[in-house]
């Protein structure tokens, strides 16, 4: 199992004197604070916790308020004016004296300021598609290849082929028994220097494997049904005609690709249940029905095990899984079809998730907390990152792969291609639902104030 070096934030290099005494100081009023509440628990042990949950999500929203910028700051304000209401509630409900009442609310505001102080130079910024890009130039000769089917006819009902004739776009429309690859390879040799796909993620995988090859930008346009990669990318999944405005005023950076088998996917390749499920005749057009009528006789007591040979993250050898999903940089995944998002596309590794069901009991819980996006709490859930994963089985394999049904020969090897694909976007875009979450509780900040207060320099998280 591998794992990719965090990159040192620009200007953080090894922390000041101050600095570190700041960080410490803040760690150390934070304790001070907690010890201060927990010796009032023995009064009235109701309104302490009040006044604990206060503080605690106060110093900590405070420490992001500090540290981080935009909507990252505003919620934790938010976060802050909650927590103050929490903090004089169980202050009043534990009849604190005066004085106590005070001096938990001056190491609380030690605490935070201490945090500013050390966090100064060090503001975390989650990945976006801007991050560390540059700006693009105007395509010389854009060309964009569109399925006017895909998105049940996005494309169509857009008039994106209109479109992209009035911005000078060459537009090439898909036929039926068209080779996609083959259609991307000829633009480029007729001299395209940026070229983009308008269709499903399958199609953006296929056109952005030839454009990998070229070294040419690749340009996502959200014209399939659900654009697992566009809305990873930041960009408006309900805006198809907006995102062309990458071809002439677009910011460019690397991503990473995945492959199977020297196949590309862009998103996730899946094995066992959500396989057997994309497999159905009926899926495309009922998802949701489809995957809930074939799952319990997928898992009940009566499935035949699957055989799919892995080794896991310890080292363990497991002779069958009933779900592996393997994506190009790991998922935030509450449910088993791969409608996760990911925190960022340039980490340089792959994401493993393995599920296994063992008897009508874990198979009930199973499905339980899969309907309720809770699949993650499953016992038999395993989740890793590495930089290659191999499935071995004794024949044909069924594999979803962004969605697409194949069928593959074993040994199934899964690779990372890291910032093999140079892709643009348009400069209005905003972070995937992964990266722009926050987490509170988290122990990111406390880790970074940790790591200064030792004399070490700041990583990018």
């Amino acid at each position: 199992m591998s794992q990719t070096q965090p990159a040192l934030r620009p200007g953080a290099g090894r922390p000041t004197v101050a600095e570190r005494a700041s960080a410490g100081l803040a760690l150390v009023a934070l304790a001070a604070t907690i010890l201060a509440l927990l010796v009032s628990a023995v009064l009235n042990w109701s309104g302490t916790l009040l006044a604990l949950a206060g503080v605690l999500t106060g110093v900590t929203a405070g420490w992001y308020a500090v540290s981080r910028r935009g909507a990252v700051r505003v919620i934790a304000l938010v976060f802050v004016a909650v927590a103050v209401a929490l903090l004089v509630w169980g202050v009043v409900a534990a009849d604190f004296h005066l004085l106590r009442a005070v001096l938990v609310a001056a190491l609380a505001l030690i605490s935070v300021v201490c945090a500013r102080v050390a966090l100064r130079r060090r503001p975390r910024v989650p990945w976006h598609p801007h991050a560390h890009g540059k700006a693009a130039p105007r395509a010389r000769h854009p060309v964009l290849i569109m399925n006017l089917k895909s998105g049940g006819g996005k494309a169509e009902r857009f008039g994106l082929e209109d479109e992209c004739r009035a911005r000078g776009i060459e537009p090439i429309v898909l036929q039926r028994g068209d080779d996609l690859r083959q259609l991307a390879a000829d633009a480029i040799t007729r001299g395209a220097d940026v070229i983009g796909m308008a269709g499903g993620d399958g199609s953006q995988a296929l056109v952005a494997t030839v454009a990998a090859e070229h070294d040419l930008p690749h340009v996502v346009i959200p014209a399939g049904t659900r654009n697992h990669f566009a809305l990873d990318l930041g960009l408006d999944r309900d805006d198809v005609v907006g995102a062309l405005d990458a071809f002439a005023d677009g910011v460019e950076r690397r991503i990473d690709l995945a492959e199977v088998n020297g196949r590309v996917f862009v998103n996730n390749a899946s094995l066992g249940l959500y396989a057997k499920i994309v497999q159905s005749p009926e899926y495309r057009d009922a998802k949701i029905k489809t995957a809930a009528g074939m799952l319990p006789g997928l898992i009940g007591p009566d499935a035949t095990p699957l055989d799919l040979r892995f080794t896991g993250p310890d080292g363990t050898e497991y002779p069958t899984a009933q779900l592996i999903l393997v994506s190009n940089d790991p998922y935030e995944l509450d449910h088993i079809g791969g409608r996760g998002t990911r925190a960022r596309l340039d980490a340089g590794t792959l994401g493993v998730v393995a599920a296994r069901i063992d008897g009508p009991r874990q198979a009930h819980r199973f499905v339980a907390l899969e309907a309720a996006g809770q699949v993650r709490r499953f016992e038999g859930w395993l989740e890793w990152d590495t930089a290659e994963f191999r499935v071995g089985s004794g024949g044909p394999v069924e594999i979803g792969i962004d969605g697409e049904a194949l069928t593959m020969d074993p040994p199934l090897v899964f690779t990372t291609r890291p910032g093999a694909l140079r892709v643009r976007v348009p400069r209005q875009t905003t972070r995937s639902p992964a990266a722009a979450a926050l987490h509170l509780l988290s122990r990111s900040t406390l880790t970074e104030l940790a790591t200064i207060a030792l004399g070490r320099a700041a990583e990018d998280g």
